[in-house]
């Protein structure tokens, strides 16, 4: 029998989008609602990151015509989401695709409009930076915060694997950046960071990201394998009406 969440619904208007949209981002929508997202919720998503992307790179010199048009945020939530989607995959939560991961991702960039606030026009160098780590971080955790949220939500996931499953990319991420030696210049970009120096607190911050990252990534690793592998094996030993779960 069909689960009821997967049952087509009647398409929904923009506000029903907007109000959907809004009660994500606070963390108020229902596994109904983030089971049925569809093609306009996409629309709408793709659209905020698409905007939210031109407000963030506007009076960043540094950035070429591409982060300008907000054409990079767009192609940018389009590989994090394919990156989510295939790390979280082997994991098995319920109702797991690439479009309700992809919707999730483009319809939680609203938040990042906090960098499009100009504060290197009214602060000095040294402020600015703060106030743009203060931004990165606020929008980073909310951010982070939410992808638990639609863990549990949506995929119905055990604690122990929502913690595996949101730690493991944060960590590759940061990883591979220090071993490709670029970690302080994605985070300069994304931070708005004007040329940190090693006495700056923002680049003491990303030092201590980059240890703790490189620290706790093999025991994630080893984690997300055992619980992998322990998953497959739950599911090749389930009967098989039960497949459409997965």
């Amino acid at each position: 029998m069909k689960n009821a969440l997967d049952q087509t619904q009647q398409p929904v208007s923009w506000s029903d989008v907007v109000r959907t949209t809004g009660r994500l981002i606070f963390f108020r929508v229902s596994q109904a609602e983030l089971v049925n997202l569809g093609w306009r919720h996409l629309a709408f998503g793709l659209f905020c990151t698409w905007l939210v992307g031109m407000g963030r790179y506007w009076d960043n010199p540094r950035v070429g015509l591409i982060q300008h048009l907000g054409v990079g945020s767009v192609v940018y939530v389009l590989v994090l989401a394919l990156f989510l989607w295939l790390i979280v995959w082997p994991l098995r939560p319920k109702h797991w695709s690439y479009f309700r991961v992809l919707s999730f991702v483009s319809l939680v960039s609203p938040p990042a409009i906090l960098y499009a606030i100009p504060v290197e026009y009214f602060f000095s160098v040294y402020t600015a930076n703060s106030l743009n780590l203060l931004f990165l971080a606020a929008v980073a955790t909310w951010r982070v915060a939410l992808l638990v949220f639609f863990l549990r939500r949506l995929g119905k996931m055990d604690r122990l694997s929502v913690i595996i499953a949101t730690l493991l990319p944060l960590t590759l991420i940061v990883v591979a950046l220090t071993v490709l030696n670029l970690e302080k210049a994605v985070f300069s970009i994304m931070g708005g960071i004007e040329e940190p120096t090693a006495s700056d607190a923002s680049y003491g911050f990303l030092v201590l990201l980059s240890y703790l990252s490189v620290l706790i990534f093999i025991p994630l690793a080893i984690c997300y394998l055992v619980i992998a592998i322990t998953r497959l094996v739950e599911y090749l030993q389930r009967p098989k009406r039960d497949e459409h779960e997965f």
